[in-house]
C-alpha cells in the first residue's frame, strides 16, 4: 500500500506531473491552430459532434507537433526537460542537437508522445478537481439535466465516484510519466553512429593520455632515477674523490636541464600548443651516446653494438626506439644496480631489432607505484605494430629485453 501511495503521490510522481503539464502547454499552439482548420473539415454542431470536432483537432495537432520535433535543437530542449523532470538518468540521453534524420525522427516521436500524454493529463488536471468538488458539495448539479435523472447517484455513491476520478487522474499521471521515462532512452538516447563517434573520441583521448604518461615515465622518470643514484654516489665519495663527485654533480645538472626541457614539451601537449616539440617530437637514437655516458656515471656500463642504417630510420621509429632503450637501461639501474649491460641495435629484414641484456644484480628496493615500465615498452612497440618480450636469459643468470619495430610501417 505504501508503495502504491508513493507511486501515485511521491515526489517523482509530482515532478513528472509538471513534465506532463509542460507537454500539455506545448500542445496548445498546435491545438489552437488545428481548431481553426477543423471547421473546414467538419462543421461545428452541438452535442457529440462538438466532442468529435475536438478529437479531430487533436488528431490534426499531433502531426504538426511531430514536424516541429524534427528541428535539431528540439532534442536538446526535451532531453534537458526529461533529465530534470522525468527522472531519466543523464547518461542515457543525448546532450547535443540531432545531427541525423534518424535522430530527428526519434526526437519527433518523443515530442509527439510527450504533447499527447501531456494534453491528456493537463485536460484531466483541469476538469477532474472541479468535478470532484461539485460531487462532494452539490452532487445533484452534475446530473441536473432531466434526461440524466435516472443516473443521479445516491448520497454515498457520489463520494465514491469522486474518489474514483481522483484515483484515475493520479494513475493516469503515474502511468504516463512512467511511459515517457521508459521511452526516453530509446527515443532521446544517442544513435549508434553517435555512440561510435563518442567511443572513437574517447579512444583518441585515452591514447593521448597513455602517450603522455609514457613520455613522463620514460623521460622524467629516467632523469629522476639517475639523479637520485648519482647524488647518492657523489655524497659517498665527496671527500675521498672530489673529482668524481664534481663530475656526478655536473651530470645531475645536465640531466635536470634535459628533464625540464622534456617536461615542457609534454606540458605543451597538455595545453594543446601548436608547436613541433609538443606534437610528438623527442630525442632519437642519435642521442644514444649521451644517454650511455649518463648511465656510466651512475655505475651502469653499457656495451653498445649498432648496425648500419640507424641514421636512416624514420623519426617515429627512432624516437620510440630511444625511449625503449632509455626505459630498459633505467630498469637496469633501478632493479639490478651498477652492473654491466649489453645493448644491440640492428636493422634487418625491414625491422629494427633492439636487445638489451644484463646480469641480475643484488637489486634495489622497489619504489611505490612502480612496474609500469615494461608495460609502456609493450605499448610503444604495439603502436608501431611491433612486439616485445622480456624475461630471464636461458641460463637464468641474466635478464633480456627484446623489441622489434617494423621500419616500413612508420614511414
Amino acid at each position: 500500500m505504501e508503495r502504491i501511495a508513493t507511486a501515485l503521490l511521491g515526489r517523482r510522481a509530482r515532478v513528472r506531473w509538471v513534465h506532463l503539464v509542460l507537454g500539455g502547454a506545448l500542445l496548445m499552439p498546435f491545438w489552437l491552430l488545428a481548431t481553426v482548420l477543423t471547421p473546414l473539415l467538419m462543421p461545428t454542431a452541438p452535442g457529440w459532434h462538438a466532442l468529435l470536432a475536438q478529437g479531430l483537432a487533436l488528431l490534426i495537432a499531433l502531426p504538426m507537433a511531430w514536424v516541429a520535433g524534427l528541428l535539431p535543437m528540439v532534442r536538446v530542449l526535451v532531453s534537458t526537460a526529461a533529465r530534470a523532470l522525468a527522472a531519466v538518468p543523464a547518461g542515457e540521453l543525448a546532450s547535443g542537437p540531432a545531427t541525423s534524420w534518424a535522430a530527428r525522427r526519434r526526437t519527433a516521436h518523443w515530442f509527439a508522445l510527450h504533447v499527447l500524454l501531456g494534453g491528456v493529463v493537463s485536460g484531466m488536471s483541469i476538469s477532474v478537481p472541479p468535478t470532484v468538488a461539485v460531487l462532494c458539495f452539490d452532487p445533484h448539479a452534475v446530473f441536473a439535466a432531466p434526461r440524466l435523472a435516472w443516473a443521479r447517484p445516491a448520497a454515498p455513491v457520489h463520494l465514491l465516484i469522486g474518489v474514483g476520478l481522483l484515483a484515475l487522474l493520479l494513475a493516469t499521471n503515474a502511468g504516463a510519466g512512467a511511459l515517457l521515462a521508459r521511452c526516453a532512452p530509446a527515443l532521446l538516447g544517442p544513435t549508434p553512429a553517435e555512440r561510435l563517434a563518442v567511443s572513437e573520441q574517447r579512444a583518441v583521448v585515452l591514447a593521448q593520455r597513455n602517450r603522455l604518461a609514457r613520455e613522463l615515465h620514460d623521460s622524467v622518470g629516467h632523469a629522476l632515477s639517475a639523479v637520485s643514484i648519482q647524488a647518492a654516489a657523489a655524497s659517498r665519495v665527496l671527500r675521498s674523490d672530489p673529482e668524481f663527485a664534481a663530475e656526478a654533480l655536473a651530470a645531475i645538472e645536465e640531466l635536470a636541464r634535459e628533464a625540464v626541457g622534456e617536461l615542457d614539451g609534454v606540458l605543451g601537449v597538455l595545453r594543446e600548443e601548436e608547436n613541433e616539440a609538443g606534437r610528438g617530437g623527442g630525442p632519437t637514437l642519435a642521442g644514444l651516446d649521451p644517454l650511455v655516458r649518463q648511465l656510466a656515471l651512475a655505475g651502469v656500463t653499457v656495451e653498445t653494438h649498432t648496425g648500419a642504417g640507424l641514421a636512416l630510420l624514420p623519426a617515429p621509429v627512432s624516437q620510440e626506439a630511444y625511449r625503449i632503450v632509455q626505459e630498459g637501461l633505467t630498469n637496469v639501474l633501478r632493479h639490478a644496480g651498477p652492473v654491466p649491460a649489453t645493448l644491440r641495435l640492428e636493422v634487418r629484414g625491414g625491422r629494427l631489432d633492439v636487445e638489451l641484456t644484463n646480469p641480475i644484480g643484488a637489486g634495489r628496493p622497489s619504489r611505490p607505484g612502480g612496474g609500469r615500465g615494461l608495460r609502456g615498452v609493450a605499448e610503444r612497440a604495439a603502436a608501431l605494430h611491433g612486439g616485445c618480450e622480456s624475461g630471464r636469459t636461458a641460463d637464468g643468470a641474466g635478464w633480456r629485453l627484446a623489441v622489434w619495430l617494423p621500419v616500413a610501417a612508420a614511414v
